[in-house]
């Protein structure tokens, strides 16, 4: 990590489609059979037209052709699936897969404080998990690998501050003479095992970033009182990494402050030194930081002209007695050559503490993993923003790896705490990582085709930004066949010892040609070509789409025009593939071969192969619908029945009723109709 400090002068701061419609001038018939209005070609179903469309004449061209192609010493090359299908004995099919073999896996450490009693326990905490894999590939055939990362507590620190002593950094050394023993206090809260080191810079010795004479060069701030300059260096390394906070503030407090001409500085120089010279630094493979202080900015590679130099800097250390040696010699380093620093260095974690903030993606190339702090006039708050950039820069994990080998290519799938899968960029990264989560990243892999594909087994590096801990990935291109390996010389099967049999094929010594080495090149000529490779009298040589050998048509491969196949070459896989209704049928030279499950016929107008094959009948299906028809119409006429009766039945009874009560009204009592009945009842009741 790297922590840069600007101080204030203020002291603040898609599926392919095409419709087509049928000519006005096909029959009635014809029209009914060009059923085809929009076909697309199916993503998923990997038929045999990849792996046969490439002309392949071994297993090595078949594993070329695609990673879904598979050699069969019988069946030639074809996919897995169809070659099986078609009886290609299991023991006989070459079709490697890409895999992932894990060669050291050491699990995440869980409770690091228990080992802390452990003389140099900090090599026994693991963080990253796995520490090496193999990687096979399959050409085209992306690999997938799983890289978890826990932040365990009390980690060991390493912190280097490299500190600008030019002239107008000197109201900032008393405070930086307080920073060794207030650090280490407030560090070993985070950290119990905490070390730091100093080391200091000023510019290239030489015209015009210094004045060369003699008493500027002894005494460039020109002053006696309170004390002389020192002379000017461009980087010093004065104190190895140590737990002695005090011997950091007698050694700090000793130093004088130097003098050049100009604004930039030699910051560069110092940077990347301290990052390289690792014996010397004393830095262990722990967490890093490296604290950069200044108050101007740093000159660039091309300000070397200036005084003569030019040579590149190598990126490399050249302390002697703690002195940087090739200042004079060597330009300043490159941002193009960052990335090589980085990973040399193990991603040191630089915190950027007092720089202009205009140079901040200069370092951010150098040391991708850095923080920015600004310090007011006496550098007072330096402590606040070393801690609060070491707890920000410490919660982030950033992925990265080394330089792939030419035509790989590598993704990253993140799965932070508290959130989904994040892809591209995002994937790389997980924020707001505290103590004890686990994080993990998903890396994929992809290996180029053969032909630019090396074949020696490649390193590449992953690794969290910022930390020692690293997953080594050995990757290696699958692209020769076992049987590649069991070669028959001289072989009977190739015409009685003319050839070579490899893989099931016959590879023909020197004057021999044809499939089993059966013909004298030199007889092949032309009068075997024109009686034995052409359609007709008038056509050409294998239709013009390959060459005539031993009097069979080898039809040509091409990744732009169409490819070729058929006795002469006629027929071709692109136009099929249009076409082609997938689980029904294929199309075999502009004809539709309709698999057995199906049946019917395709019809070509101007080859253009419209009809669908249709499915024969399926009687269990046919029986069922007559059997479930038959059955409802049944209950439905008993329903009907049943409502109609009920219906009628409801007015019978209706009727009926009205009846009953009509006679019960109709029905009149004898006192009603005669008087002198009820008479005399009157008087016989007196």
């Amino acid at each position: 990590m790297f922590l840069v400090v600007k101080k204030s002068e203020k002291g603040t701061l898609t599926s392919f489609h095409s419709e087509k419609t049928c000519s006005a001038n096909f029959t009635s018939t014809a029209m009914a059979r060009c059923i085809y209005a929009s076909v697309s070609v199916p993503p998923t179903d990997h038929s045999d037209h990849e792996c046969q469309s490439q002309g392949v004449r071994s297993c090595g061209e078949c594993l070329a052709a695609g990673p879904h192609c598979a050699w069969c010493t019988e069946e030639r090359c074809d996919t897995a699936r169809v070659l099986l299908r078609r009886g290609c004995p299991s023991d006989h099919l070459e079709d490697p897969r890409g895999s992932t073999v894990l060669l050291k896996n050491k699990k995440i450490t869980l409770h690091p404080k228990e080992q802390r009693t452990q003389a140099r326990w900090h090599k026994q905490v693991t963080q990253l998990q796995p520490q090496s894999v193999q990687m096979p590939l399959r050409p085209g055939e992306p690999q997938s690998l799983e890289v978890r990362f826990k932040r365990v507590e009390d980690y060991p620190i390493d912190l280097y501050y490299l500190m600008d002593l030019s002239f107008s950094m000197e109201d900032d050394l008393p405070n930086v003479k307080k920073l060794g023993a207030d650090l280490m206090e407030e560090m070993r809260n985070t950290a119990s095992d905490f070390r730091m080191g100093f080391g200091a810079f000023v510019d290239k010795t030489v015209m015009p970033y210094i004045s060369t004479a003699k008493d500027m060069l002894r005494n460039p701030c020109k002053r006696t009182k309170p004390w002389p300059c020192t002379p000017p260096f461009t980087y010093r390394h004065l104190l190895s990494l140590t737990a002695n906070g005090s011997r950091f503030a007698e050694l700090v407090g000793g130093q004088r402050i130097s003098g050049n001409l100009d604004s930039p500085e030699g910051g560069l120089d110092a940077l990347v030194q301290a990052a390289m010279c690792e014996e010397q630094i004393g830095w262990r493979n722990v967490t890093r930081l490296l604290v950069f202080s200044t108050d101007a900015g740093f000159h660039l590679a091309g300000d070397g002209k200036l005084g003569g130099i030019v040579l590149p800097n190598d990126g490399k250390c050249h302390l002697e007695e703690n002195v940087y040696t090739r200042g004079n010699s060597q330009v300043w380093f490159a941002y193009k050559s960052a990335g090589r620093l980085s990973m040399n260095t193990n991603d040191i974690d630089l915190f950027r503490l007092k720089t202009l903030l205009l140079l901040l993606q200069g370092l951010r190339s150098i040391f991708p993993k850095c923080a920015v702090g600004t310090l007011s006039n006496n550098s007072h708050n330096i402590l606040q923003i070393i801690v609060e950039a070491y707890n920000a820069l410490t919660s982030e994990v950033v992925m990265e790896n080394s330089k792939l080998p030419p035509g790989f290519s590598i993704s990253y799938t993140s799965h932070c705490k508290n959130s989904g899968p994040r892809h591209g960029e995002q994937g790389r990264r997980c924020s707001n990582i505290s103590i004890g989560d686990e994080v993990s990243f998903n890396v994929s892999i992809t290996a180029p085709q053969c032909a630019t594909a090396s074949q020696r087994p490649s390193r590449v590096i992953i690794k969290p930004q910022g930390y020692g801990e690293e997953v080594e990935v050995l990757l290696s291109s699958i692209c020769e066949c076992s049987c590649q390996k069991d070669v028959v010389p001289h072989s009977p099967s190739c015409s009685h010892g003319n050839g070579t049999l490899e893989c099931g094929v016959c590879r023909c010594n020197e004057g021999r040609v044809g499939v089993s080495c059966e013909c004298d090149g030199e007889e092949s000529g032309e009068v075997v070509e024109s009686h034995l490779c052409r359609r007709g009298n008038a056509s050409e040589v294998c239709s013009g789409r390959g060459e005539c050998v031993c009097g069979r048509c080898v039809c040509g491969k091409s990744s732009k025009k169409p490819n070729y196949y058929g006795q002469f070459c006629e027929c071709d896989f692109d136009s099929c593939r249009v076409f082609t209704l997938p689980g029904r049928g294929r199309c075999v030279c502009g004809e539709c071969k309709c698999l057995p499950a199906f049946r019917g016929r395709c019809e070509s107008f101007a080859s253009f192969a419209c009809q669908e094959c249709p499915s024969g009948p399926n009687v269990i299906l046919i029986t069922a619908v007559l059997s479930g028809s038959v059955v409802v119409l049944g209950v439905a006429l008993l329903l009907l029945w049943k409502l109609l009766t009920s219906i009628h039945d409801c007015r019978e009874f209706a009727r009926f009723q009205r009846e009953l009560e009509q006679r019960r009204w109709n029905r009149v009592s004898p006192a009603q109709t005669n008087p002198s009945v009820g008479a005399c009842l009157s008087d016989t009741a007196q």
